[in-house]
């Protein structure tokens, strides 16, 4: 038995085309163009990286890309500034503050500070709130992404036994709270968690967000079970050169239903799932 792929990059590319389209029809149809803000602070390599990225996929689907690149000296006061100018501009509809800021800065401060119906990572308290109670909202763009993923190898949750390794409040309490309004029957686990083998061993599903490499072996997975891979740690191997792998031991899981891989699974649809929560807030924007 060997375990189905779940193919990341093929769905994070429909999902592109979708948005690119969406794009195009509210343009005629509205006059509107998505616009997108992205503030990068500092000049963090891998920031550059992610950043990057996802200008270049904005342009692809027609999005407006506004850039703001600021100094690592810049003040916590005018990084403020600068969203509030954002929140009172009609043409950008999400706002993007990259990860990490400056230990001079207060990164909670600073999401809380983006209005609402602009935050597209779905992290302000209001859009945690609604995703908690069923309400709507902006969801965080990678629990967006892992229910894409899931929806394409399962059509019913009721009753499944979820297990989550990881209460991130970026991934792994979100993605708990869809799978619940899905009917699942979630447990979250953490370092805390007793036997945590033995509790990943019932999951029908797993979603892996601990960020430990090959954390979940072959024998923590029960046969016909799907497993969510979201780490990415990047390693070196015996002759120097380096790697990204993932939190489970994907080479020993033939005996899953169906696994997603690192790199290319969860990853390219978190890309995704932000253009496409760009296009839902400009959808649900006051008119200029």
């Amino acid at each position: 038995m060997m375990a189905e792929i779940i193919d990341g990059k093929a769905m994070a590319q429909r999902l592109l085309e979708e948005t690119a389209t969406a794009v195009e029809k509210m343009r005629v149809e509205h006059g509107r163009t998505p616009g997108l803000a992205v503030v990068l602070v500092g000049s963090d390599p891998a920031s550059e990286v992610y950043v990057g990225r996802k200008i270049a996929q904005c342009r692809k689907a027609g999005i407006r890309s506004i850039e703001h690149r600021l100094p690592a000296t810049v003040s916590q006061a005018e990084l403020l500034a600068l969203i509030d100018e954002l929140n009172a501009d009609s043409e950008v509809h999400g706002i993007l503050i990259q990860l990490p800021l400056p230990d001079h800065v207060d990164a909670g401060l600073v999401l809380d500070r983006i209005s609402p119906a602009k935050d597209v990572d779905g992290f302000h308290p209001v859009n945690v709130g609604r995703l908690s109670t069923g309400t709507g909202g902006l969801v965080p763009c990678t629990p967006l992404g892992i229910m894409v993923l899931l929806d394409s190898v399962i059509d019913d949750y009721r009753g499944l036994n979820v297990v989550v390794i990881g209460k991130s409040n970026i991934v792994g309490k979100p993605v708990s709270m869809l799978l619940l309004e899905r009917e699942a029957t979630v447990t979250v686990t953490h370092i805390e968690t007793r036997d945590l083998p033995d509790v990943a061993r019932k999951a029908d599903i797993i979603v892996a967000a601990a960020g430990a490499p090959h954390l979940v072996r072959g024998y923590w997975v029960k046969p016909g079970a799907v497993v969510i891979d979201v780490g990415i740690t990047r390693v070196r191997d015996h002759d120097g050169k380096t790697r990204i792998v993932g939190d489970c031991a994907t080479h020993e899981l033939d005996h899953a239903r169906a696994v997603t891989p690192v790199p290319g699974g969860v990853g390219p649809m978190t890309i995704a799932c932000l253009l496409s929560n760009t296009v839902k807030a400009a959808g649900t924007a006051d008119p200029a």
